[in-house]
């Protein structure tokens, strides 16, 4: 059973204060003194403070690791509230790093918050997490948990992994000696597009709770050298059913990470996940999932504003607006277009044939499916369409405020 924490490290004492507080984790006799002793020992970097970071960093806390990394480059949002417990009302607007630094403080005045306000990337992950005993991945995209996963083998820190979306979500440790990678579970990322993000898609707001202890747990397993982690296991949650499953896992003898180690420095994982670079805005990288680009022009497909499509429809252009939402998104807020999901395009482009020269704008929440779908119609034929920049978000924002956002 593997530890975070060499036995050789001078392990710290701790205070009256200290032995009181954790107790309960005292008396247990799998974790000790000596045990919290580990716990205030351990470096832990959390990637990400959103939904899986929040409860994990929260547990990590008051279980008493010493040191709890927070990088994270967003800002709080409203949006985020429904299952970001680690933030508030008040703290909306703040970095999210700085806005978890209250919380954490708050709950244990004696943890060491070291925050790195940045977006993780090839260039500084390597000199990031040799600094840290546990990685815990709480990202939310694949170029990210692949440059995660790719670090953790490079420096020989265990990743703590935990994935969610709609109702379902996963569990795993990865990168350790003995037990095999993210890459062996998942050689080759999905095409672009065709796994929707918790934005797009949607996450019950409970889900990453349950998957953000269950990494927690494991945390604190391997810090402490206790108990099974979950090593050469994928455990996978359904909340609807409120079922567990466990897959078993096999280290991949040629993984070019963990196996044959042909992967000797990280990547550009943006290109190597098919994805357009996020583009800057001030201070703060633009989420990549926001929106398709900012070009007029993507993969041959006109990018259309909401103030350009505004003037079409006031000066009562011949234009046709599609909506490739789904029908509960069109219950929330809509602009009185027709609507067909993305998933149905193919299916039912025949519904659209009187309109196979029009012109098309086509619209989704943010930019990302509409632009799918102005390809599958392109592809069908369609002579002269183009996707709504920002999608429906941009027009609450700049066309009409009292739209609600989602």
């Amino acid at each position: 059973m593997p530890t975070a924490i060499e036995e050789a490290v001078q392990l710290p004492k701790l205070s009256n204060e200290e032995i009181a507080r954790y107790s309960r984790h005292l008396i247990l006799p799998e974790v000790g003194m000596e045990g919290q002793q580990k716990l205030k020992a351990a470096r832990v970097l959390c990637v990400g403070t959103g939904g899986l970071g929040a409860p994990l960093a929260l547990y990590l806390t008051a279980a008493g690791v010493g040191t709890i990394g927070l990088i994270d480059f967003d800002v709080v949002d409203e949006s985020n509230l429904q299952r970001q417990i680690i933030h508030s009302q008040s703290t909306v607007g703040k970095l999210k790093v700085d806005s978890a630094e209250l919380m954490l403080k708050g709950l244990n005045k004696n943890v060491n918050i070291v925050k790195h306000n940045t977006m993780l990337t090839s260039a500084n992950a390597l000199e990031i997490f040799k600094e840290y005993d546990v990685i815990a991945d709480g990202t939310d995209n694949f170029q990210t948990r692949y440059l995660v996963n790719d670090a953790c083998v490079l420096t020989g820190k265990p990743n703590a992994y935990g994935s969610i979306f709609r109702f379902e979500g996963q569990a795993s440790v990865f990168a350790t000696e003995e037990g095999p990678c993210y890459r062996c579970l998942y050689p080759e990322p999905p095409p672009p597009g065709l796994v929707p993000s918790c934005a797009e898609g949607g996450v019950l707001g409970i889900l990453p709770g349950l998957i953000g202890v269950i990494q927690a747990t494991e945390v604190i397993k391997l810090i402490l050298g206790i108990g099974d982690p979950l090593i050469g296991r994928l455990l996978l949650v359904d909340a609807l059913g409120m079922g567990f499953r466990t897959l078993k896992l096999r280290k991949n003898p040629n993984c070019p990470a963990c196996g044959t180690h042909e992967i000797q420095q990280l990547i550009d994982y943006d290109q190597f996940c098919g994805i357009e670079k996020p583009t800057t805005v001030g201070p703060l990288e633009v989420a990549r999932d926001k929106a398709v680009a900012n070009a007029a022009i993507v993969d041959g497909i006109p990018q259309v504003t909401v103030e350009t499509l505004k003037k079409k429809l006031d000066a009562k252009e011949n234009i046709f607006v599609l909506d490739v939402r789904e029908p509960h998104e069109y219950q929330i807020a809509n602009l009185g277009a027709p609507l067909i999901p993305v998933g149905s395009i193919e299916s039912r482009v025949n519904e659209l044939a009187d309109h196979k020269n029009d012109e098309i704008i086509i619209h989704c929440r943010s930019g990302a499916r509409s632009q799918k779908a102005a390809l599958a119609l392109k592809a069908a034929g369609f002579t002269n369409v183009s996707n709504l920049t920002g999608g429906i978000l941009a027009w609450a924002e700049k066309i009409d405020p009292s739209m609600p956002k989602y």
